[in-house]
């Protein structure tokens, strides 16, 4: 599962780390509590060029008449990402990068309470967390946005003792083919990364709400 992000690094960074043309939509940063519903940075290849867009965390398919009248989808099974009818189309023909700083998952104590980790990268980069994208607009033509939702898979053996599920993490090499710029052949890449890849420590729960920020959130507790 992938509920919450952190976002710290500078877009231009971003831009030039991808090696894509930033969008002048892109959202501000550092933000330490990005939730679903808002505005992520995602790179992604519409036209045969590699962008860095900002998109709506959370796709909507697009038989709905309005943002809310189904499920949030922020994210998709890996397992069943092939199948299900809102993403078949979106993993075989717009595949995307969420780019993160790190993201959030929980554990509960003894007595339910819910202890929060916040989850990087063990060399200190960025996470390019494999997404797929999905253009979605009202009947009427009155809203229409760009929207995204990161891929999980079930967790490594690291990762399972915080949670059983994580988001698909894309290694720099790959990313010619997740996007679609290398060919076909993209299936093999949507799995856990290996145990080395990521890193996590306790932060404080103040994070449970959806309405904190600042850099103390992401601080080891």
């Amino acid at each position: 599962m992938c509920g919450r992000m952190a976002l710290t690094l500078p877009m231009d960074a971003m831009a030039h780390m991808f090696a894509a043309t930033p969008g002048n939509d892109l959202p501000d940063v550092p933000e330490y509590n990005v939730c679903p519903t808002t505005q992520v940075p995602v790179v992604f290849t519409p036209d045969g060029t590699r962008r860095l867009g900002a998109m709506r965390w959370g796709l909507i398919p697009q038989w709905y008449k309005k943002p809310n009248d189904g499920p949030l989808l922020i994210n998709a099974r890996a397992e069943t990402v092939l199948e299900k009818s809102a993403f078949r189309m979106a993993v075989r023909e717009r595949r995307a990068l969420v780019v993160a700083s790190g993201f959030y998952e929980w554990t509960k104590d003894a007595e339910g309470g819910r202890d929060p980790w916040y989850i990087t990268r063990e060399d200190g980069g960025p996470l390019a967390l494999a997404a797929i994208w999905q253009d979605w607009r009202m009947p009427d033509g009155a809203q229409e946005m760009r929207t995204v939702a990161v891929l999980t898979a079930g967790a490594n053996e690291a990762m399972s003792a915080i949670h059983h599920r994580m988001p698909v993490v894309i290694e720099q090499n790959d990313w010619p083919l997740w996007l679609g710029e290398a060919g076909v052949g993209a299936a093999p890449l949507i799995r856990a990364a290996e145990n080395d890849v990521l890193k996590w420590h306790r932060v404080g729960r103040a994070v449970n709400s959806n309405r904190s920020s600042g850099p103390e959130l992401i601080e080891p507790v």
